[in-house]
């Protein structure tokens, strides 16, 4: 057999780092394909297969007292259910320089409206007080 001139502990070095970046590129491309789509107002139709999370990103408008709250009649839980929200620093898209992303997952297959309302004392007939705002989703799980 030839000898190539590279000790056997050092091809298994290199095996073996070879192997390691291939696992790490593997897992970057894996996450970026996995992570939760993000929707904006712009968006009236979402599609998502059961078990994805995705988010409805909102401008972020502390200062004024609003906030967005899932808003009556709520989402059929059986289909579609909040996962939390947070704030995070806005984008050029975003205009402001803070947004709300509001986390959702999708449940079993079916069909569920998702309506989101910007509001001050978000109580009964916030949707009539002045600067009320309100989005609505069709959401599809399929």
């Amino acid at each position: 057999m030839e000898n190539s001139g590279i000790a056997r502990g050092t091809r298994a070095l290199v095996i073996a780092t070879a192997i390691a970046a291939l696992l790490i590129a593997l897992q970057s491309v894996f996450s970026q394909l996995s992570a939760p789509r993000i929707y904006t107002a712009d968006d009236s139709e979402i599609a998502v297969s059961p078990g994805d999370r995705f988010s409805v990103q909102v401008g972020e408008e502390g200062a004024g007292g609003y906030r967005w709250i899932i808003a009556d009649p709520r989402p059929d839980p059986a289909v579609l259910r909040a996962a939390g929200s947070r704030v995070v620093p806005g984008g050029p898209r975003a205009g402001s320089g803070r947004v709300r992303r509001l986390g959702f997952r999708a449940v079993r297959p079916g069909r569920t409206d998702l309506r989101l309302l910007r509001c001050r004392r978000c109580g009964t007939g916030a949707a009539d007080e002045p600067g009320a705002r309100s989005l609505n989703f069709r959401v599809t799980v399929g």
